[in-house]
């Protein structure tokens, strides 16, 4: 196996005056500054019945400050190369190095003085609902939704952040305004900026720029409440000739000590490259089934569990055989060894990308918010390649017999059939 190329970030932490995290990689040289920050609640706070608001309350920064307009806002980015956006839990954006002031100041003013101008909200609020109705008749992302909602329930993880039809419609400007007043707060912040820069000069941009932000206070993890691993089906009827079929049950959270190895499993299950993983080569290119198929357990993880999801579209009649050909998988790395050709080509692939994912600064702050917020250990840049490489072929059979659960799998299904039809 050929080493793996290192990660140096050179990451330096301050806490604004305030309250925020900020997190700044000094790297010369780099063409493009990259800022991002995570706000901790997002759609987990969106008030009952008004789902999407904080969705909204994110997505419509860039519409407006108490400074500037839109237009005045993306005239001075566009002009440099550079770009800022929000969502329901944060902001991301960059420009050309020597401009990343310019960048900073701006992202400040979105964060602290948004001014949601009516005519723009009402823009915004009738693209989502547009967005919304083509959602509302397509199998896959509804199959999607359905398999979340069997997954986690009643509870917010199981919901989708654009909210429905009906509870965007009853969002209105002031709705807005009160989300962002109310948790838009400095202490749930966590502040990443990589480029070009000095990390004390970023410091003072910052504390400048966010100097009237609400401190407020931080946010907890409550415990979560969701259903037990049980085996349930759903269907969303739609008359189309594909059946898009999802198959899974909860997973894991990024901190499970587990989680090197469940990556290496992944990509001998089915995330691998090309046709190297197993539920490609045997459902799309043994069985003909589909041409599109996947399965995973690691990349949903996160400071909740996220899910195993396996996913194929395949045609009515062929349904019940692609569901047993993902159990047949699972149940295969529980009980067989995985042969060292096999996981060597795993791994080579694994530890060789895992230097070149950090090429872009915008990587780069997304990996330092994740570290934050996941509590990864400060050597994990340099540790991961070596645990990745270090998986044996026991370590994958220990695992898949703990973390898949074959016969207590939930399946959605979206296409012209019924929920018995699934087995």
């Amino acid at each position: 196996m050929s080493p793996a190329v290192a990660v140096h970030l050179g990451l330096e932490r301050f806490t604004l005056r305030c309250g925020a995290r900020l997190l700044v990689s000094s790297r010369p040289g780099a063409p493009v500054t990259a800022i991002q920050m995570h706000l901790r609640g997002g759609h987990s706070l969106d008030p009952a019945g008004r789902e999407g608001t904080a969705l909204l309350a994110g997505g419509l920064l860039d519409q407006g400050t108490a400074k500037h307009s839109e237009e005045q806002i993306a005239d001075a980015l566009e002009t440099h190369g550079g770009s800022l956006s929000g969502e329901s839990n944060g902001v991301s954006g960059t420009i050309a190095a020597p401009h990343w002031k310019l960048l900073l100041e701006l992202f400040g003013e979105l964060v602290t003085s948004p001014s949601y101008p009516n005519t723009e909200f009402r823009r915004q609020k009738t693209r989502l609902l547009d967005r919304l109705l083509i959602e509302r008749d397509d199998p896959r992302a509804q199959g999607d939704q359905l398999f979340r909602r069997l997954i986690f329930g009643d509870h917010w993880l199981g919901k989708s952040a654009s909210g429905t039809i009906e509870s965007v419609k009853r969002i209105e400007r002031g709705h807005v305004l009160r989300f962002h007043r109310e948790h838009w707060l400095a202490r749930r912040a966590v502040i990443a900026v990589c480029g070009d820069i000095d990390p004390q000069a970023v410091r003072k941009v910052l504390d400048r720029a966010l100097a009237k932000w609400n401190e407020g206070e931080d946010l907890p993890y409550p415990e979560l409440e969701l259903p037990p691993l049980a085996p349930r089906k759903g269907v969303f009827h739609a008359k189309r000739e594909q059946v898009h079929v999802f198959l899974g049950h909860l997973g894991i959270r990024r901190s499970d000590p587990d989680y090197h190895a469940l990556v290496v499993m992944d990509h001998v299950l089915g995330t691998g490259p090309g046709f190297t993983n197993r539920v490609a080569m045997r459902l799309r290119d043994e069985l003909g089934l589909a041409y599109t198929v996947s399965a995973n357990i690691h990349g949903s993880a996160g400071s909740y569990p996220g899910t195993f999801k396996a996913y194929i579209g395949t045609s009515p009649d062929k349904v019940r055989t692609a569901i047993e050909g993902f159990r047949a998988e699972m149940r295969r790395l529980q009980d067989e060894r995985v042969g060292e050709a096999e996981l060597g080509v795993a791994k080579d692939y694994v530890v060789g990308s895992f230097a070149l994912s950090f090429q872009r600064a915008s990587r780069r702050a997304e990996y330092m918010i994740a570290a934050e917020r996941f509590s990864l250990p400060a050597d994990n840049l340099e540790s991961a390649p070596r645990l990745y490489a270090a998986v044996t072929s026991d370590d994958l059979l220990r695992v898949a017999r703990k973390h898949l659960h074959p016969n207590r799998c939930c399946i959605a299904a979206a296409g012209p059939l019924r929920e018995s039809d699934l087995g």
